[in-house]
């Protein structure tokens, strides 16, 4: 459930020390400020472009239905391949298939016992670098274009080589075997080839070894999507892949109820009517995409709090990664918010409240009681969930980060929900605890106002586009009414002062300045609040005083130079 948005803080009234303390650390000041064109077109090319993905996305699969015409012809009469033909994409869990950033790039397919030939239909994989029919009885020839091919082996079949040569074909190149020389070249490449093949075994072999004996930790085993075990690992369970295909309707596009930072999410039913929640990743090949997979499953044996959402299983293949969570009914804080649908009840104020309490206990354990400590990185309405009773749960553990205690700040990619992300991370991609605690900051200004951390319709009255500077606004004018949700019935006005008050507290630029979760939880009980409030407020004064004193300079320095530049021009010339 990723919102991805552009960010703009305030170009009306604020003062000029906020708008220092924005330029300095960077935080997409004016990006679509109506005062800056050239920053709006350039936003709105990457919208465009965006919008060209989406559409190139809905382009058929020319590659599925090359290998289905290839199947065909090959005359699989020993049942070994089984590609099923209701999935659109080979890429999805097709055995002998290997695909790179979902286009088929290798085809293995060794010693099946094939009996047919090589349909012309294969030249359509226009990303295929390496292919491997040896120890098959085909015939025929090879499609000429198929020699642009980097890699290919038909040792031990009866191909013949294209048009011009009726020989068998043995490796990358069609090699004429006319001459005694040719032959003894030949058996010397087919002795280097074979030396080099068994070291390779040698060397596969010695790997799997290996991984069989890696520590208990290391849960993962790459097995056919096919297999219909069901393996469990602790408390974890090992879903296959025809498993979770079934419950989700193959993946249906109807049945997807959310978008994450690394894949979509599905409702699923399994065979003994349970609901679950499927996260597909779809950037598996991407570095993040796989560390993202193993980071989370990892987190699940030193996580459990009440507040956290907790893991049924996973699912690997050569191609996929899957994780499987309990389907929570109510969805997320975020869709309760905006996006109810006519007639549904929205969240009353103490319900609200209950769910700051709680994200704010598992953002707490998260910090303090795992070892190492566990940051979030994209805490926001959309990653809270609902269970039967509306008590909240943190989900969405794709971007959290393993910190040892010895290294609290470690440069990383910046991940995260624009509007969400602390100025520090987003300026020099340093996370830490802090960077979570404004992600809550901002999240609790989310559950007061009901608005997103970012609105372009504010544009139309107000260049405050982010809730932070539209909610800082109000407050300077006295507007704490103007502050809440309006489909907010009843509420506690001294309850809604407070939890703007740690917002506002969690938010501030400096993250030294911002508390820590464990504090946070004291504050919301009223707790050390008062006293920090008020060390804030004295802050910000001072800082607004001085920045009034410069900018008094500033202008007196400037009519004195425009004076001055006047009494010149008067003089007599």
């Amino acid at each position: 459930m990723t919102e991805v948005y552009s960010e703009h803080p305030s170009g009306g009234k604020r003062s000029s020390a906020e708008s220092f303390s924005y330029t300095k650390f960077g935080y997409m000041f004016g990006v679509f400020s109506i005062r800056n064109p050239l920053k709006l077109v350039i936003n709105c090319l990457v919208l465009l472009n965006f919008l060209q993905i989406i559409n190139s996305s809905k382009e058929p699969d020319t590659e599925g239905g090359a290998l289905r015409d290839l199947l065909l012809a090959l005359n699989d009469s020993n049942g070994q391949i089984d590609w099923d033909p209701n999935l659109v994409s080979p890429c999805f869990s097709w055995t002998h298939v290997y695909c790179k950033n979902g286009h088929v790039v290798f085809l293995s397919l060794n010693s099946l016992g094939l009996s047919g030939t090589l349909s012309p239909a294969i030249t359509k994989l226009k990303f295929l670098v390496s292919l491997d029919v040896s120890s098959n009885n085909l015939t025929g020839r090879i499609p000429e274009k198929l020699f642009s091919v980097a890699t290919f082996n038909f040792t031990a079949t009866n191909i013949a080589c294209g048009l011009s040569f009726e020989e068998p074909c043995l490796s990358r190149s069609p090699l004429p075997v006319s001459t005694r020389k040719s032959r003894l070249k030949v058996i010397a490449v087919s002795a280097s080839c074979g030396a080099f093949g068994l070291l390779t075994l040698l060397v596969v072999l010695a790997y799997r070894y290996h991984q069989l004996h890696k520590e208990k930790n290391d849960i993962f085993v790459d097995v056919s999507g096919e297999d219909d075990r069901k393996i469990s690992f602790g408390q974890l369970r090992r879903f296959s892949w025809r498993e979770l295909q079934l419950a989700t309707d193959n993946f249906s596009e109807s049945n997807i109820i959310g978008q994450g930072g690394f894949g979509k999410v599905y409702k699923g039913i399994l065979s003994d009517n349970m609901k679950v929640a499927v996260k597909r990743l779809e950037d598996y090949y991407s570095p993040g995409g796989k560390a993202a997979f193993l980071r989370e499953v990892q987190l699940i044996s030193v996580a459990a709090h009440k507040n956290l959402l907790r893991l049924i299983g996973f699912c690997t293949t050569s191609s996929e990664r899957i994780l499987v969570y309990p389907y929570m009914q109510n969805l997320s804080v975020a869709y309760h918010l905006r996006d109810l649908k006519p007639g549904e009840k929205g969240l009353d104020w103490p319900t609200r409240k209950r769910i700051a309490f709680g994200a704010a206990h598992g953002l707490e354990y998260l910090h303090e009681h795992c070892n190492p400590k566990i940051i979030h990185r994209d805490l926001k309405a959309a990653n809270i969930l609902l269970d039967d009773n509306f008590e909240p749960v943190l989900g969405d553990f794709g971007l959290a980060k393993l910190v040892d205690t010895k290294f609290t700040h470690i440069t990383t990619q910046v991940r995260g929900t624009m509007g969400h992300i602390a100025p520090e991370y987003l300026s020099t991609g340093k996370s830490s605890e802090k960077t979570d605690v404004f992600g809550y900051g901002i999240t609790l200004l989310e559950l007061v106002t009901g608005q997103r951390a970012i609105d372009l319709s504010r544009l139309e009255e107000e260049e405050d586009v982010l809730l932070l500077d539209h909610i800082k606004k109000l407050l300077r004018e006295n507007r704490l009414d103007d502050v809440v949700d309006g489909n907010l019935e009843t509420y506690d006005r001294k309850e809604v002062e407070t939890i703007v008050q740690v917002a506002l507290l969690c938010t501030q630029s400096s993250p030294e300045g911002r508390p820590t979760m464990a504090g946070v939880v004291k504050m919301l009980q009223g707790i050390g609040l008062a006293e920090r409030w008020a060390k804030r407020e004295q802050h910000e004064d001072a800082r607004n005083q001085e920045f009034s004193r410069m900018s008094q300079q500033y202008i007196w320095s400037e009519d004195s130079s425009i004076d001055q530049e006047a009494i010149q021009l008067s003089k007599a010339r």
